[in-house]
């Protein structure tokens, strides 16, 4: 069996948190690059050359469509400023010298992801649309995913009722046994400094992995 080597392709995890959908790649070998605070800045970060792959996923505060009764008023200025960052740098990957005999751009995939909202009306219709459950995760909330890459391809089609339901209907080799919610899935350093909402807005392992498969 041929090893790749992909110690010398890049992904950035722009705005990755835990990093949970960069950890496949992390897993299969890739030099993962993970930019979110506080240690790194996206509206303050250069990007090295010869990256391979961009995951973005900016905080969706200022577009959830649940946020009526927060204190602080809608500020969608504030909010397009990352997701401006995330795509300017996504960007600055692709606009390069370029030889015109050729018709391809350096990035092999990018993908932005938010929930369902109103980043919508910035971006356009969304290139997939899908729930965690979709997945095989326990759980649903509908999710956008703007960008260029392969589809990764939805295990259910329909979503079963109860959570064992969700396992038991994947095929034996497309059964992606994770929990979001426990420690095995959540580096230590941040599980138990979370609340329900914010692991929720952990990227779903399921998908994460799926979207690896279809994404190398």
């Amino acid at each position: 069996m041929k090893i790749m080597d992909n110690s010398k392709k890049i992904i950035l995890d722009l705005c990755g948190g835990t990093a949970s959908w960069s950890k496949p790649y992390k897993a299969a070998g890739y030099d993962v690059r993970l930019i979110t605070l506080p240690d790194n800045d996206v509206r303050t970060y250069t990007p090295p050359e010869n990256v391979y792959g961009i995951l973005a996923a900016p905080p969706c505060t200022m577009f959830s469509l649940t946020r009526t009764k927060a204190k602080k008023p809608r500020d969608l200025k504030e909010g397009m400023e990352i997701v401006r960052s995330c795509l300017d740098i996504i960007w600055t990957c692709m606009e390069i010298k370029q030889d015109t005999r050729y018709k391809k751009l350096p990035l092999k995939f990018w993908a932005l992801e938010n929930p369902n909202g109103m980043l919508k009306y910035f971006l356009g219709k969304p290139a997939l649309e899908f729930d965690p459950w979709e997945y095989g995760d326990e759980y649903q909330k509908k999710t956008h995913l703007w960008g260029w890459f392969n589809e990764p391809k939805k295990a259910i089609a329909k979503k079963p009722k109860g959570d064992l339901a969700l396992y038991k209907s994947l095929a034996p080799e497309k059964r992606i046994k994770f929990d979001m919610l426990k420690t095995k899935d959540i580096a230590p350093e941040f599980y138990g400094k979370l609340t329900r909402t914010e692991r929720r807005a952990i990227t779903p392992a399921g998908f994460a992995k799926t979207f690896f498969l279809a994404n190398q």
